[in-house]
């Protein structure tokens, strides 16, 4: 399969390169939406992107842009002429139409939205209402729902004459006169009944969202429950909108990779790698080392102050890495494990001082562990002094990196922040300067300097 990617993109650079943009337009013709999403993903320039997209055919154009990232979409949409741009922005669904708009210029946006159909403009206008990380953003407000009293006959002509436009049918919302949902329906179970039977015989418990729940913990709850979709509802129980499984899996996709990138100190990048200008990988980085670059200056500071102990036993130095990368990686492990009990929702903001205190014992007896070895190997190469300075340091860094790796991104939610920012970055800077002051404080006791 790849041998055949690699082949279609060596010949769309080739018909690009002597500028035959009929032979690019072949060769996109015949291959598949995904694999022509692939091949501008790696098109490193923007223009070259934009020339391909438009030699399109108008059905594969739509499928294609269906596929592509949002950052990507936003890009393209600069690069196509105004003709092209009203077509997809009036075709698209509402919910990626309400996300586009949020990467798009402000002007752009705005010459876009005015060249809408009225419906589209007032559907879209209804979901940029919503807060920008609730799931009211992600859902779609196209849906069939159906009432209790209907016939399974009635029922199928309904969703024959309504279920075109919608975001799925194979999980229909039934509501009363009032638009609240009541219970749900599946399409396999309307199929297989009679024809006489009622919406009423077939109907089960709904699962619902509310519209302003946050986008990642809504579409946990969608995915972990593996329902087909999601009724969304108000905050008086009336659909307002429908979340499918795929949605949920993208909104929970987005979301880990914006936590991966966090926890290593970036900003997530919106779009693939090779399109992403260096200026752009830039800004996704430069913010963040420079925090880092800033919180350092607070291990330099405790080095300062005990210099003199430093030029006193020169052996101290030989174990600092060992200390702070010690205590980095045990605060980062407790942070990644908490903050990825936090999203599942096994662990709340209230649970901090019961977190605190699982991750005091697990940093002791990791720190006890570590300790022992740390004060065997020590002792024999140094002696018996020494290497109780290295153990009790392991054992107090150790506790301390973990109830704080543990307690932070508690912290962070109860504050509303991003449990992902508040990890392994500035924890580790933390855990650096903490244990540098430990390790000098225990050594200065026991070696009496």
């Amino acid at each position: 399969m790849d041998d055949e990617f690699e082949s279609l993109r060596a010949s769309a650079q080739e018909a690009r390169r002597v500028r035959d943009l009929s032979a690019v337009g072949e060769l996109l013709a015949a291959h598949d939406p995904p694999e022509i999403v692939r091949l501008l993903e790696q098109e490193p320039h923007a223009a070259d992107r934009a020339v391909m997209y438009r030699l399109l055919g108008r059905e594969s154009a739509m499928e294609v842009f269906e596929l592509l990232d949002t950052g990507m979409r936003a890009e393209l949409i600069e690069g196509l002429r105004d003709e092209d741009v009203a077509l997809i922005f009036e075709q698209i669904d509402p919910d990626d139409r309400a996300q586009l708009v949020d990467e798009l210029p402000a002007g752009v946006a705005k010459r876009l939205m005015q060249g809408l159909s009225p419906a589209e403009r007032e559907v879209t206008l209804s979901l940029l209402g919503y807060p920008r990380r609730s799931i009211g953003r992600y859902m779609s407000p196209e849906f069939v729902r159906l009432r209790p009293r209907l016939t399974v006959g009635d029922a199928l002509t309904h969703i024959r004459h309504r279920g075109a436009d919608a975001e799925t049918i194979y999980l229909l919302p039934v509501t009363d006169d009032a638009r609240r949902v009541e219970v749900v329906v599946g399409l396999r179970e309307l199929v297989m009944a009679r024809a006489d039977e009622t919406v009423a015989d077939l109907m089960v418990e709904a699962r619902t969202v509310r519209v302003t729940d946050d986008a990642e913990s809504a579409a946990r709850r969608i995915v972990e429950a593996q329902l087909l979709a999601a009724p969304v509802v108000d905050g008086e129980d009336r659909i307002v909108g429908i979340v499918t499984i795929d949605d949920a899996s993208r909104i929970l996709e987005e979301a880990d990779d914006e936590d991966a990138a966090r926890q290593g100190a970036a900003e997530p990048l919106r779009r693939p790698y090779l399109t992403t200008p260096v200026l752009g990988i830039v800004r996704s980085r430069v913010v963040w080392l420079l925090v880092l670059a800033v919180s350092a200056l607070l291990t330099v500071q405790v080095l300062g102050v005990f210099e003199a102990t430093l030029e006193e036993v020169v052996t101290l130095a030989l174990f600092i890495p060992l200390l702070t990368g010690t205590a980095g990686n045990t605060g980062a492990q407790a942070a990644t494990t908490v903050t990825r009990a936090l999203a599942l929702g096994e662990v709340r903001a209230r649970d901090v001082l019961a977190v605190a205190w699982r991750e005091v014992r697990a940093g002791f007896v990791l720190g006890a562990l570590l300790g022992l070895l740390g004060f065997a190997l020590a002792s024999l190469v140094f002696d018996v002094a020494f290497g109780a300075v290295i153990g009790l340091t392991l054992v107090a860094v150790c506790t301390l990196a973990a109830t704080v790796g543990g307690a932070m991104p508690m912290l962070a939610r109860a504050v509303r922040a991003d449990p992902a920012v508040f990890s392994t970055p500035f924890i580790s800077t933390f855990c650096d300067a903490t244990s540098l002051i430990i390790y000098f404080v225990i050594a200065t006791r026991i070696l009496g300097l």
